[in-house]
């Protein structure tokens, strides 16, 4: 397979001080990782590194083969990078289909395409961001994100502080949009075991450096190793 994201001694953080101290990992087309670790390992700030909205200290980032080290974000969301933060950044002042309509660039994704994996979406098209519940606004951060037509879905937390039907809602999103669409994707997410059987690898970081980089099956398998590496005795990653 080729590597559709590449990361090559990643240093970077906020102003001066230094979050990652030198991650490197590649991602293939098609694959699907999980991004683990305690609370201040890095997670985030990797993600959004992705993006391109913290400080750049050194190393590389290249997607489908093009540097975007030095890139601007709207640069990079155009190449193909889809971002789902956590804190969602939906319009709020918007409609649900204005929200959707606003970035989308063109593709496989449509509006319809989006209603039809999240049914609540459609019922309200015509309410304003603000009005949603805070599963719905997940949900609608979610499409907009693939109304770029992405090639690579990043999602930070996607399931933090949802109800489990929620939950169980965006889980079967997410595994159609990965094992069915064949899409790339990291995902950040505290609830682990949840996330690793929909993921093919895992990364995780402790103090900004990788400690782990592999298959997620073993991590999923064995408790010896899972504890090993996310050192959570109660089999529950946290993240940062």
């Amino acid at each position: 397979m080729t590597a559709l994201l590449r990361i090559d001694r990643l240093v970077s953080g906020y102003g001066e001080a230094r979050v990652l101290g030198g991650v490197s990992f590649e991602l293939d087309e098609g694959r699907s990782l999980s991004l683990l670790g305690r609370n201040g390992a890095g997670k985030t700030t990797l993600v959004d590194t992705i993006v391109g909205v913290t400080t750049h200290h050194s190393g590389t980032i290249s997607f489908a083969g093009v540097d975007l080290t030095r890139t601007r974000p709207e640069r990079r969301a155009a190449a193909g990078i889809g971002w789902v933060p956590q804190e969602r950044n939906i319009f709020r002042s918007l409609t649900v289909e204005e929200n959707l309509t606003a970035i989308a660039r063109p593709g496989p994704w449509s509006v319809e395409r989006v209603y039809s994996m999240f049914p609540r979406l459609k019922e309200r098209r015509f309410n304003r961001g603000n009005q949603l519940s805070g599963g719905e606004q997940q949900m609608l951060a979610l499409g907009r994100a693939l109304m770029l037509n992405p090639r690579l879905l990043l999602l930070d937390e996607p399931l933090e502080g949802l109800a489990p039907i929620i939950v169980d809602e965006l889980l079967a999103a997410l595994r159609k949009i990965i094992d069915g669409e064949g899409m790339s994707a990291i995902i950040i997410e505290q609830k682990a075991r949840k996330i690793l059987p929909l993921t093919d690898r895992t990364v995780v970081l402790e103090r900004g450096l990788v400690s782990y980089a592999g298959e997620s099956a073993p991590l999923l398998a064995d408790s010896e190793i899972f504890d090993r590496y996310l050192a959570l005795g109660d089999h529950k990653a946290a993240t940062a």
